[in-house]
């Protein structure tokens, strides 16, 4: 296996229920490429030189047809299937059960036997900003701990309704913990969420939420394995429950077994959960990257 100085890892391997099909590769409108591809594109500006992509079965032919020709020559390509069946063989039995995939946590897993170096973890279907990728590629210049790049609560409101956002905890530039709150909704002068107890209380303008854009080295792996273990050997006969990334991290951190550091964001985020979203995302990019 080669070694990278630096990988990205795109998690591309989700179904899409509620955008109604496969969003990952769901062009831009007016722009001839997908999400991802803007996200490959400013990760290799930043220095990236192996991408792994995280798919289902369904897109891969989709994607080798038409969205690697558009990407830069030089770069190491990867494409890994997410599937169910990739468990430990104690827990096979239990995959009679299962529809959906394992979740975050087990879909970057899945890309353990390409990574021996660090790299940026992302979904396919998030917009980022390139000043985000280059924050992440200067860490690693400096530091082989963990890290993440946070955005602004404000700055992922919906106009449409309520969101669900992880907000960060956060002391001396490391992260603490991410606590979920949901239905976070600007309203009058102050933002609201609903916190894990159910109550609504206000949520700071300035803080910032986990958006998944993670800056990890493969020791990540080991954790995950393990993780991985302890969830199926909890959930084995709970067919919805997923293993999300961000809680693997958190449990991690809680240990002291590793350190994150955390930047602010200096571009807005952009995510797609619905397809009509996808044209005032198109109108925002053009703005950004003029094109």
């Amino acid at each position: 296996m080669k070694k990278h100085q630096l990988s990205l890892i795109v998690l591309a391997g989700g179904l899409g229920s509620r955008f109604g099909g496969n969003k990952q590769i769901a062009e831009i409108p007016g722009q001839n490429c997908t999400i991802m591809e803007l996200s490959i594109i400013d990760a290799h500006a930043a220095g990236v030189t192996q991408v792994v992509l995280i798919i289902n079965q369904a897109v891969r032919s989709e994607i080798e047809r038409t969205i690697l020709p558009r990407l830069p020559s030089d770069l190491d390509l990867v494409l890994v299937e997410q599937n169910i069946e990739q468990v430990p063989e104690q827990f096979k039995a239990t995959l009679c059960h299962r529809v959906k995939p394992w979740g975050t946590g087990h879909a970057l897993l899945c890309a353990k036997a390409h990574i021996n170096n660090p790299a940026i973890v992302i979904t396919a279907d998030d917009y980022y900003g390139a000043s985000s990728f280059l924050l992440l590629s200067e860490h690693f210049k400096k530091s082989a701990e963990w890290a993440m790049v946070g955005y602004p609560i404000v700055d992922t409101l919906s106009e449409h309704g309520g969101v669900n956002r992880g907000v960060c905890n956060i002391a001396n530039g490391k992260l603490v913990a991410v606590t979920e709150y949901l239905n976070i909704q600007q309203q009058s002068e102050h933002i609201f969420g609903d916190n894990p107890q159910g109550l609504r209380e206000k949520v700071s303008p300035n803080a910032l939420g986990s958006m998944s854009f993670w800056g990890i080295t493969p020791c990540l792996f080991d954790y995950l394995e393990q993780g991985f273990t302890a969830f199926l050997a909890q959930y084995n006969t709970a067919t919805q429950q997923e293993y999300f990334l961000p809680n693997q991290i958190e449990q991690v951190i809680k240990t002291n077994a590793q350190t994150v550091f955390i930047y602010t964001a200096r571009e807005s985020w952009y995510g797609v959960t619905y397809k009509a979203e996808l044209v005032n995302i198109a109108a925002h990019l053009r703005a950004l990257r003029q094109v």
